[in-house]
């Protein structure tokens, strides 16, 4: 990428000083030009004031100009420079109209042959006569022309230095950017434009997240080949006692249930990394629906209530009747039971779960509260975190696989929610999703 900047910027440079220069070339003989004509206008003003009085011998005597004269009806009397009797009547002639109408008048008549402009310059003397003087001068083109050898030689010139300066600027300019795509710091004693800021900060936002989701993903592989390990080696372990015969009838049917038990948990922990990779894919809303909160949480909660007798545990369900939501309805479900069965596991015995939806300022809440075990505060950032676990023995007691409060924290990320969690050790905890 570096590289294609660098001949990108190289190429615009040129392009545009070449540009700029053969502009500013053909405007400076432009306005060259225009105060040439004004003081070649200017000397044949004055020539004609100095020459009228002279007679036709001293007229003849002068070389560098070309005068004429010329009577009212427009019959030339004198030419220095052609035979009087071989020219036209001059009366239509634009400078000697502008004369006898304005007392002088002047034009310019190019000549294509010779690449070259006269200047005409006529006024009208006392005794109704016209006197014209002229002067030979080289035209806008004549000008151009003569520079073009000094416009290529600039181009050229210029365009070897801003190659130059070019390449030296463009290294200097990606090389923050170069030093990012090398994972190096920015700021390693190069300047840093300000119009790059946004740019840079973007890219080293990148990085970080590359790095960061880099780590969740390697921390997470780690954390799955663990927990996959721990109930295999389990079952693997109490089914070769079993086949071995180093066991009675008494250990068979304790070992079966080990076995069955953590096939259960293998089988349980699959299930939730299934369903996170299916949530980390999901991008879009085309699966949402409008519906009533009140009636995903009543059966998560009727679903519930037989594992919450197992566990010594009561639950109720309190609601205002209609709370409509737009989500997916699985995905719901989903999260409504991961609270609630994490509010019944790490309970107390005889203890208690609420679970309550409300509806306040159009806003829909679902309060998930318990009477158990509690979570101390330094475990709460870290609370919703795959495979992060408060007391881990408890957990794989209780067949806990760590991932239900990720699930968790992903859908309420689809959906726009926000979560909070209010808990202290030994004093409960309380989780609102806010819709």
């Amino acid at each position: 990428m570096a590289v294609y900047m660098k001949t990108q910027i190289n190429k615009q440079l040129t392009f545009f000083t070449m540009f700029v220069i053969t502009t500013l070339v053909c405007v400076m003989s432009v306005l060259f030009y225009n105060l040439q004509k004004k003081q070649v206008f200017d000397d044949l003003r004055i020539n004609a004031q100095i020459i009228k009085n002279l007679d036709d011998k001293q007229l003849a005597d002068i070389t560098d100009l070309r005068i004429t004269k010329i009577d009212s009806t427009g019959t030339v009397l004198f030419d220095s420079n052609a035979d009087v009797g071989e020219m036209d009547n001059h009366a239509y002639r634009p400078e000697i109209e502008a004369a006898q109408k304005n007392t002088h008048g002047q034009i310019v008549r190019r000549s294509d042959t010779l690449n070259r402009n006269t200047f005409y310059y006529a006024v009208l003397l006392d005794d109704g006569t016209i006197l014209r003087v002229a002067h030979d001068a080289a035209s806008i083109w004549g000008i151009i022309n003569n520079a073009v050898p000094v416009i290529i030689v600039t181009i050229l010139v210029m365009m070897l230095l801003i190659i130059i300066c070019a390449g030296f600027i463009t290294k200097r300019l990606i090389r923050p950017i170069e030093n990012l795509a090398k994972f190096d710091d920015v700021g390693c004693g190069e300047p840093v434009y300000n119009e790059l800021l946004p740019f840079i900060n973007t890219i080293r936002m990148q990085h970080e997240d590359i790095l960061k989701s880099a780590k969740m993903r390697q921390d997470f592989t780690a954390n799955v080949s663990h927990e996959l390990k721990t109930p295999l080696t389990a079952i693997s372990g109490y089914a070769e006692l079993i086949e071995n015969g180093l066991c009675n009838s008494k250990e068979i049917v304790r070992f079966s249930k080990e076995i069955r038990d953590n096939s259960l948990r293998l089988l349980s922990l699959i299930n939730d990394i299934i369903k996170l990779s299916e949530l980390d894919n999901l991008d879009d809303k085309s699966s949402f629906e409008t519906f009533n909160l009140c009636d995903v949480v009543s059966i998560c909660v009727d679903m519930l209530k037989v594992n919450a007798q197992k566990n010594d545990v009561s639950i109720y369900f309190e609601n205002d009747g209609i709370a409509e939501i737009n989500a997916n309805r699985e995905m719901i479900t989903e999260l409504v039971y991961n609270l609630c069965d994490n509010a019944i596991r790490y309970n107390k015995k005889n203890g208690r779960v609420d679970v309550t939806v409300n509806v306040c300022n159009g806003k829909k809440s679902l309060i998930v509260s318990d009477t158990g075990i509690g979570i101390a505060q330094e475990h709460h950032a870290r609370i919703f975190e795959r495979f992060y676990r408060v007391d881990k023995s408890r957990s794989r007691q209780t067949g806990g696989t760590g991932l239900g409060l990720a699930i968790v924290k992903h859908i309420v990320a689809l959906h726009n929610a926000s979560i909070q969690l209010e808990s202290s050790s030994g004093c409960g905890t309380k989780i609102s999703v806010l819709f």
